[in-house]
């Protein structure tokens, strides 16, 4: 999965990275992909495939067998599938998600759901964000979606989400304590957009480690410090 640039994504990306909200901490991930595969993606999506056919075909229910992605007889759906573990594994290079399967995700009703579930969670961001120099003048909820839209056609995609065991993955670290995950998806752009926000107890992230932040916001300060990078449990 090639990571691709888009500037006013990667604004709101920065900011969202690591925001101190008061009671707890914020750290979050806006990252936009492209679903041509080369070199290691291609070669695992190839052995996913073998596997997803070998494990489905096995079942007498295989051709009439449905899931978050479609059925699981119809090749675009398998590399539907793929792709989603695929951009697991690059978002969270410390885990291994090749293991995972259609029902460990499930379908959104549509964008504008996704979009009410991310507000919801990111309330206390949006305060942050328009107080913060250089980024209010055009409010967060406006920034986001205005960003999100000019990266991938909102029209025309699915949207996903991995639904989390808490127990190996990221969003289950000590310390988390709410998250959401969003897969925007358009197979006529060959995109996915990853969209994910976790809700962190502070003295449990290790955003104070060794590794400089770039740019996070502190509710206390008067402006942004140093910036530092995002699940609703759905």
């Amino acid at each position: 999965m090639k990571l691709l640039e888009c500037p006013p994504l990667q604004r709101v990306a920065s900011f969202l990275e690591h925001v101190d909200v008061g009671e707890y901490v914020v750290k979050g991930n806006l990252e936009l992909y492209s679903c041509k595969l080369a070199g290691l993606d291609k070669k695992l999506s190839h052995s996913l495939e073998q596997e997803f056919q070998m494990e489905y075909a096995s079942s007498p229910d295989f051709l009439t067998m449905s899931s978050p992605v479609g059925p699981m007889s119809d090749a675009q759906n398998r590399r539907t599938l793929a792709y989603l573990i695929l951009v697991l594994n690059q978002m969270y290079a410390d885990y291994d998600f090749s293991q995972l399967r259609a029902h460990h995700f499930r379908k959104q009703p549509g964008v504008d759901e996704a979009e009410e579930l991310a507000e919801e969670r990111l309330m206390e961001v949006a305060e942050a964000w328009n107080c913060t120099p250089g980024c209010g003048e055009e409010d967060f909820r406006s920034s986001l979606w205005s960003a999100v839209a000019e990266a991938i056609d909102l029209t025309d995609c699915e949207v996903y989400s991995y639904q989390s065991d808490l127990e190996s993955d990221p969003f289950g670290e000590d310390g988390s304590l709410w998250s959401f995950n969003f897969f925007f998806y358009t197979r006529r752009q060959k995109r996915i957009l990853y969209f994910s926000c976790r809700g962190c107890a502070k003295g449990r992230d290790n955003s104070d480690d060794s590794t400089p932040d770039h740019g996070a916001y502190d509710s206390e300060s008067e402006g942004p410090t140093q910036m530092s990078q995002f699940d609703i449990e759905i």
